[in-house]
């Protein structure tokens, strides 16, 4: 049995652990609540406007939109969002993994590139052939957590399109962790280009549109800013998925440590009663002793 000293430093180092936990998920469940507001606000705009871009490019001419061509190359562009911090359960090893997985099944032959967005999901990839070297596109992308908004994540955008527009890449997926709730985060990939037509496209690709103010304007406006608020959404969705990770983290690690507190108590008092019980024999020894 371990000494009183030992067990009761134990207890004060698992009540010092409990208390920082118990603060992580404090702080998580408040930034939480901002990122999911944020989040659902911007899910359903973004949805519909993806929804009737695609119906709308399924009527142009395939020459004339250059955001929906397919080649059939395989060159892939990974985007792969992660967080800069950890202690969020298996939120980041949740996009390695589907990352990894991608590449070795469904991409399998390809040649691919993975941009990482998160100092995470970037530690993982810098060392292997999928890290960015000698490209236009950003290698240091972390800092977009600091300062995210819409204007940020769009000069990201634009350097991919760019990218896609130049024939770097022949197709670009995005795989990031989709905010259900606090508890449940859903990796997901997502292709971001080429646009493809959605189920009900194909029934409205014969209807004659009237374009205003024009094809030519629709196409070099409204479908990059489209592509953007597809690419700001993701990244809304896997802040708010951090936090909820964290935040359901940080809530078993400080029941965890309140166990295992318990049980430390349990074993102090009996070691404590031990040496009571010791030191009362000792006692009644020497008084016997001395009687004797």
């Amino acid at each position: 049995m371990p000494s009183l000293k030992e067990v009761r430093n134990r207890i004060v180092s698992v009540g010092s652990t409990m208390q920082i936990t118990s603060a992580m998920k404090m702080v998580s469940a408040a930034k939480l609540k901002r990122a999911q507001d944020a989040v659902t606000q911007m899910r359903p705009y973004a949805n519909k406007l993806k929804e009737l871009l695609e119906n709308v490019s399924a009527s142009v001419d395939a020459s004339d939109n250059v955001y929906a061509r397919n080649t059939g190359g395989k060159n892939l562009l990974i985007i792969a969002i992660s967080s800069n911090r950890g202690l969020a359960g298996g939120f980041n090893s949740n996009i390695i993994k589907k990352t990894h997985q991608l590449i070795k099944n469904e991409y399998a032959g390809h040649n691919i590139t993975v941009l990482s967005i998160g100092k995470k999901v970037q530690d993982a990839f810098k060392r292997t052939p999928y890290g960015i070297t000698g490209s236009d596109l950003p290698h240091q992308t972390g800092n977009l957590f600091e300062k995210l908004t819409f204007a940020n994540t769009s000069a990201v955008a634009e350097k991919i399109m760019e990218a896609f527009l130049t024939k770097q890449f022949d197709k670009v997926v995005l795989v990031y962790n989709q905010f259900k709730n606090a508890a449940v985060q859903i990796p997901t990939e997502e292709q971001l280009l080429p646009l493809i037509p959605t189920k009900s496209a194909g029934k409205t690709s014969n209807t004659d549109y009237i374009f205003e103010p024009g094809q030519e304007t629709i196409i070099n406006e409204l479908i990059p800013r489209s592509i953007k608020t597809q690419f700001y959404k993701a990244i809304l969705d896997s802040v708010a998925s951090e936090h909820g990770a964290r935040m359901t983290a940080m809530h078993k690690a400080t029941d965890n440590a309140k166990a295992m507190q318990k049980e430390l108590k349990i074993t102090y008092n009996k070691a404590r009663q031990a040496a009571i019980t010791k030191e009362i024999l000792e006692i009644v020894g020497g008084a016997e002793a001395l009687n004797g």
